[in-house]
């Protein structure tokens, strides 16, 4: 017999089937994004950093300090010089992803063996030549491993970006922790476990079968990031009214919804966090911040 939760949560998702897919497709472009802008930073930035110790524990301590500032407090931070959106979540995501590739890209190169090294300069390589063809090929394994932890590490940190308006699959989990709703929080939690696991066993078969195809991997890797980059940022454009919600007014039935029926209102909503609603005001980002106040009644700024 299947648990009545289990029921539950199969209705929903076939109810909402559509709106889940199109979470799980913004979670993806945000992951995407911000890993292509990573390995394109973190690698060339860790290959330099291979031969210059000192640098190196200047670049990676900056980069170990970003990694402890808390996820909300970096994206709250980035509202006043971003606005809300895909583009602070994308910074974000970035800026989480590039500590594993860059430390893996330098822990590679200088594990490679120094006699493999003398070997291929012995053999007239120059310099170059030795990094492209026998350290950059020997530590691949450690650099794909930082690429594998950066994108587990962007998956999870994507699920805030629906608190600066970014869609994703969090949106669904923080609505369903503002309306203790478990079969809501599972809806969106579930996915994104699903992702992780899918884009982890993706990369763990190119790991496999890398070896000489390392470049045209990129070469795709850039291609699907400016694509889907570019899908995120522009839908930042119309229409012309944003209102900034928090996610239990648009999920109750005497919020948005009544609201919209009433008024006949149509405008973009953006679900945010109650605290970062106010940043986006006071910058332009939306027209109006809508919300409960402490007696229930429904208030607007806008």
């Amino acid at each position: 017999m299947v648990p009545a939760f289990m029921s539950e949560l199969a209705r929903f998702f076939r109810e909402h089937a559509g709106e889940l897919g199109q979470q799980a497709l913004e979670h993806l472009m945000l992951t995407l994004s911000a890993l292509a802008l990573a390995v394109f930073v973190g690698l060339p930035l860790g290959l330099w950093l291979a031969r210059r110790k000192t640098a190196s524990r200047v670049v990676l301590g900056i980069a170990a300090v970003i990694q402890t500032i808390p996820s909300l407090a970096l994206l709250g931070f980035l509202i006043p010089f971003t606005g809300i959106g895909p583009v602070p979540a994308i910074i974000a995501l970035f800026a989480y992803a590039l500590l594993p590739i860059v430390t893996n890209t330098v822990t590679g190169v200088r594990g490679v063996d120094p006699a493999v090294k003398e070997a291929a300069v012995g053999m007239g390589m120059t310099n170059f030549d030795v990094l492209r063809k026998v350290e950059l090929p020997l530590a691949l394994p450690v650099i794909f491993a930082g690429v594998r932890t950066a994108t587990a590490v962007n998956v999870g940190v994507a699920t805030l970006a629906a608190l600066v308006g970014a869609g994703g699959l969090g949106v669904y989990i923080f609505r369903g922790i503002s309306l203790a709703d478990p079969t809501m929080i599972l809806a969106g939690a579930i996915p994104a476990a699903a992702l992780a696991l899918t884009l982890d066993a993706g990369l763990g078969a190119i790991e496999r079968n890398i070896g000489s195809s390392f470049r045209p991997v990129l070469a795709v890797v850039a291609l699907v990031a400016l694509v889907v980059g570019g899908r995120s940022v522009l839908s930042l454009s119309s229409p012309s009214l944003r209102l900034a919600m928090p996610g239990e007014f648009l999920a109750r039935a005497d919020g948005y919804p009544g609201l919209a029926s009433k008024y006949e209102l149509h405008a973009r909503v953006v679900e945010m966090d109650h605290g970062l609603m106010y940043q986006a005001l006071a910058r332009g980002d939306v027209e109006a911040v809508v919300g409960y106040s402490t007696d229930g009644e429904i208030t607007s700024n806008g």
